[in-house]
């Protein structure tokens, strides 16, 4: 597996661009993304599961019902959610995407991000999308990140490139998310595209087989959004033997698949609104992994822990709480915590108590941008990871008038 640049148009046949058409008032936001694939995609989605989700979720789900699609468009600045004419204005902007582009509309995938609850004023992606198709180029991708940013700080892309069935197979991803995020997919946006021969129920699989480890494994703010989902399209033009069944081409490709959701959700939770540091909590020898995933999650989801992050406070006992109203069956008094980071490491907790350590030490820890959070149960097998941010200041003063 090696790390190349391009993003979502590193695959063979993919192009993309990205504009300001007017959505959001600020002229230097672009707002509108389209990705398109030169050829027709098997494709694959996961999707919120906030009941109260956005009319592009709508229209997505019955377009790649047949399991394909061959582009995706996307604007920011107004989520299209709670309207009542949400589903026609989503329904609008894959007609004229198709248009553009002399495809099917049902071959489009499409999305908002945004405001809830405000009216889509479709006449800016109406003007918008004839001037995107012309510019889809392989150098487009920095734009197409950029349209589908809301409150994010820094563009979120990879690729990556493996060796399957003899052939160079090139996986590519975007996302966007800063806040609103809360595990239980989805939690943000994110597209892929990758050049590989795969049938759709495998592309499937394997999409939802790593977004469950690394998408919804991370938490800014303990809110699942209603609009956000992950897609993957994939054109086959690697021309490697089809994937049609668990095997070493299907693991490989699995591989690189949770490799570049783990970049794009460690990204994410980097980047959640107002955060200053990225928090890594890992479980060991948990009774099973279901509860190692859900101790982490509790751990990165605690406002109290956050908050210390943020004050690097090595509070401890805000971890130990954190794990204790978590459900399931599990011992306290075996469980040991060390935080650590490029700083060093240091124990704070064994077998479940206090235990001597240098504050100092502890603070010059956890005043870096990276922290990792290491729980050891030894209480069986069970291992996960989680990725959140520390709460600060900035986080209400950015949601106080997010609308307004």
């Amino acid at each position: 597996m090696k790390k190349i640049t391009g993003g979502v148009t590193a695959p063979k046949g993919f192009t993309a661009a990205g504009i300001h058409c007017g959505i959001r008032n600020n002229q230097t936001k672009k707002d509108l993304a389209l990705l398109y694939s030169e050829v027709p995609c098997n494709a694959a989605a996961v999707y919120t599961q906030n009941k109260v989700y956005g009319a592009p979720i709508t229209v997505t789900k019955a377009n790649i019902a047949d399991g394909m699609a061959q582009a995706m468009i996307c604007n920011s600045g107004n989520a299209n959610t709670c309207n009542a004419d949400g589903v026609e204005k989503a329904e609008m902007m894959c007609e004229m995407t198709a248009k553009a582009l002399g495809i099917s509309p049902k071959d489009i995938i499409v999305a908002s991000t945004g405001v809830i609850g405000m009216t889509l004023n479709i006449e800016p992606i109406a003007s918008g999308i004839p001037k995107l198709a012309p510019i889809l180029s392989k150098e487009g991708h920095a734009d197409a990140v950029e349209a589908i940013m809301t409150t994010d700080t820094k563009p979120k892309e990879e690729a990556y490139e493996i060796e399957i069935g003899g052939k160079t197979v090139s996986i590519g991803a975007m996302a966007k998310g800063s806040g609103m995020i809360h595990p239980n997919m989805a939690t943000m946006l994110g597209f892929l595209t990758t050049d590989c021969a795969i049938t759709t129920p495998m592309l499937q699989k394997a999409l939802k087989l790593a977004v469950d480890d690394t998408f919804n494994m991370v938490s800014v703010d303990g809110d699942t959004s209603t609009n956000d989902m992950v897609s993957i399209m994939a054109n086959g033009l690697a021309e490697n033997p089809v994937i049609d069944s668990e095997g070493a081409d299907f693991d490989a490709f699995l591989l690189v698949v949770k490799e570049i959701c783990t970049s794009m959700a460690k990204k994410i939770a980097g980047d959640g609104e107002g955060a200053t540091k990225l928090v890594e909590c890992s479980v060991h020898h948990a009774p099973d992994t279901k509860l190692a995933k859900a101790i982490s999650k509790s751990i990165i989801t605690s406002s109290l822990t956050k908050a210390a992050m943020f004050g690097a406070d090595a509070n401890w006992g805000r971890i130990l709480c954190a794990i204790g109203y978590t459900e399931g069956d599990f011992a306290v008094d075996t469980i040991s915590v060390t935080i650590s980071s490029p700083k060093g490491e240091i124990l704070v907790c064994e077998k479940g108590a206090g235990v001597p350590f240098d504050e100092d030490k502890a603070k010059e820890i956890l005043l870096q941008e990276e922290i990792h959070i290491d729980v050891d149960m030894q209480q069986g097998d069970g291992e996960a990871t989680a990725w959140g941010c520390d709460l600060t200041y900035d986080y209400v003063k950015i949601n106080g008038d997010y609308r307004t």
